[in-house]
């Protein structure tokens, strides 16, 4: 468990030092104020949490602080650790299908890292002993394509793809047909990154999640939506549009440890609720974690 922690601590360090290592300041031996109660909002608000969510972490914490009679803002480490560790959903257990192949649409806007998070996401399955498939249907962008023949030869994982600037809907027909065919356990699609503002691509994404199920009824039976933890608030905007064109079961944020916005995490699970399953911590295969709301909050009240 140290090493697991260690390396939380050191993914959520810019996070830390930029907003919550502020907390030590904040936490001393002074009484409860309004000055208290002000440094604590633009400490959140500076860790990228977002306005309303910040907004009702305090309302809570003082409802807290009030019914307990504390009086010291040294017992206010407590309180809010606790008010911030109960808006984190503990992710579902990954449920495969009974019957293979379990077909995983994996959507995102440009330079959000789909590709990359799905060779960590094939990485970490195969560490589950489990026969995966790559599907390469992101057909507008060559480099995206080569990118995951790359990682499929290094892995060892079998990629379906198309010609380039050619129909997204074949590639994932085709890969979800060889799945079945393959009897892999799972099979992980790129899709082409979408601006979330243009009609026509979400409208696109739409098609591609209704050809899935074409080969395979019920297919796709996770939809995953990769997020950019360093666009902070941005990405919010963004798993909307996403939610309401296909209706993501599930969020992967990368890019943790490049970001001192980790408190955007707190926003998307309480505007969307949506589970977090995996986090990104670092740029090696098994950086790719699975969100684990405990060492989350470990790592951010690190040092405070």
């Amino acid at each position: 468990m140290s090493d697991f922690l260690s390396k939380w601590k050191s993914g959520l360090e810019k996070t830390r030092k930029v907003a919550f290592g502020t907390l030590a300041g904040v936490f001393g031996a002074s009484e409860i104020s309004s000055d208290t109660w002000d440094d604590l909002e633009s400490i959140l608000i500076q860790a990228d949490i977002g306005l309303a969510t910040t907004e009702s972490i305090l309302k809570n914490t003082k409802a807290t602080v009030k019914a307990e009679g504390i009086t010291k803002s040294a017992e206010l480490h407590a309180v809010l650790k606790a008010d911030l560790k109960s808006r984190l959903m503990v992710p579902p257990a990954f449920v495969y299908q009974h019957t293979p192949p379990t077909i995983i649409l994996v959507v995102g806007v440009n330079g959000s890292g789909k590709t990359t998070s799905i060779a960590k996401l094939g990485y970490h399955f195969q560490q589950e002993h489990k026969k995966v498939l790559f599907g390469a249907a992101d057909t507008y962008r060559a480099a995206a394509v080569e990118q995951l023949k790359h990682w499929g030869e290094k892995l060892n994982i079998p990629v379906i793809s198309g010609q380039s600037g050619g129909d997204p809907g074949a590639v994932v027909y085709d890969t979800v047909e060889s799945a079945v065919a393959k009897h892999v356990d799972l099979a992980l699609i790129d899709t082409a990154g979408r601006l979330h503002t243009r009609f026509n691509l979400m409208e696109e994404l739409r098609k591609v999640y209704r050809v899935a199920g074409k080969p395979l009824e019920g297919s796709p039976h996770h939809i995953w939506l990769v997020l950019d933890a360093t666009t902070g608030q941005n990405a919010i905007q963004q798993a909307r549009a996403f939610k309401e064109a296909v209706n993501i079961s599930g969020i992967i944020l990368t890019k943790l440890d490049s970001s001192s916005k980790g408190g955007m995490v707190f926003s998307i699970q309480e505007e969307l609720g949506v589970p977090i399953y995996f986090v990104g911590l670092g740029e090696k295969m098994d950086d790719m974690q699975i969100f684990n709301p405990d060492l989350f909050i470990d790592g951010l009240f690190s040092n405070t």
